[in-house]
C-alpha cells in the first residue's frame, strides 16, 4: 500500500506502460483515472482493472487537444475527489529517414510526445496545487539519452521531454510538487513490436536490437511501472528533476 489514498491520473492508459502503471498503482492503494484517446481500448482497460476496492475513473481525450484535456482532467479530478499525481505515458513513435519525413509527421510526434505532457501538466496543475503536494512522472525514452537512426523526431521529442521535466521541477518545487522522468529501453508494448515485426526477418531484426543491451531481453511494462511507483511514492521524497534510465544497460553499452 505504498500509494494508499493517492489520486493519480495516467495518460496512455489503454495499453502498454500506461496500463501497467495503472494496474500497479491500483494494487498499491491509489485511486486512478485512466486517460486515453482510444475509446474501445480505454473501455477494455477499465473493465480489466475494475472489481477491486480502489476507485477507477476514465477520461477520453487526445493529449494534443487542449480543450479535450481541460474537460477530461476536470472530470477525472471530480471523479476521484482531486488529483495529487500524474504519469504521462502517452507516446508516439515514428521510423522515417530524415529526407523522407514530412513537416506534418515531425509536428505530430512533437505534439504527442512533448506538447501533450505539457498540456496535461497545465490542466492538472490547479488540482495538484489544491492537494498541497504532487508528483509528475514523464515517460521519456532511452532515445533521449542515446540517439537512434531514422528517428530524428522521436529522439528530439523525448530529449525535450526530459529537459521539460527538469525545468518544470524548478518551477513547481515551491508547491511541493516533484517532477521526474523515466527513460525506458525496449519494452514489450504494441509500439515496440510494430518497430520490428514489419521487417523482412523479424527475428533477425530483434536480435540486432538486443545486441545493444547488457541485459539481453525485452523489458516488461511492469519494469517501468515499478519505477514510476518509486517516483510517485514517498520513498522518492528527496528526488526531483531527475531522469532514470530503465533500459537494461543500453545507455552505457
Amino acid at each position: 500500500m505504498r500509494l494508499e489514498g493517492r489520486k493519480i491520473l495516467v495518460t496512455g492508459a489503454a495499453s502498454g506502460i500506461g496500463f501497467a502503471t495503472a494496474k500497479v498503482f491500483l494494487r498499491e492503494g491509489a485511486n486512478v483515472a485512466l486517460l486515453d484517446h482510444n475509446r474501445d481500448g480505454l473501455a477494455s482497460a477499465v473493465a480489466r482493472l475494475s472489481g477491486g476496492p480502489r476507485q477507477i475513473a476514465s477520461a477520453l481525450a487526445d493529449v494534443t487537444s487542449e480543450a479535450e484535456l481541460a474537460m477530461a482532467v476536470v472530470d477525472a479530478s471530480s471523479a476521484l475527489g482531486g488529483l495529487d499525481g500524474v504519469v504521462n505515458a502517452a507516446g508516439l513513435d515514428l521510423m522515417r529517414d530524415f529526407d523522407a519525413m514530412t513537416s506534418a509527421e515531425w509536428a505530430r510526434v512533437l505534439a504527442v510526445n512533448l506538447t501533450g505532457p505539457c498540456l496535461v501538466c497545465q490542466a492538472a496543475l490547479p488540482a495538484l496545487k489544491m492537494a498541497g503536494r504532487g508528483t509528475i512522472v514523464n515517460i521519456a525514452s532511452g532515445a533521449a539519452l542515446r540517439p537512434l537512426g531514422a528517428r530524428t523526431a522521436y529522439c528530439a521529442s523525448k530529449a525535450g521531454l526530459v529537459m521539460f521535466g527538469k525545468a518544470l521541477s524548478m518551477d513547481l518545487a515551491a508547491f511541493n510538487i516533484r517532477v521526474n522522468s523515466i527513460c525506458p529501453g525496449i519494452i514489450d508494448t504494441p509500439m515496440f513490436r510494430a518497430s520490428f515485426e514489419s521487417a523482412d526477418h523479424p527475428e533477425e531484426e530483434l536480435s540486432k536490437i538486443l545486441d545493444r543491451y547488457v541485459i539481453r531481453r525485452v523489458g516488461r511494462p511492469d519494469d517501468i511501472a515499478n519505477a514510476a511507483l518509486y517516483l510517485t511514492s514517498e520513498e522518492s521524497a528527496y528526488v526531483t528533476g531527475s531522469s532514470f534510465a530503465i533500459d537494461g544497460g543500453r545507455t552505457f553499452h
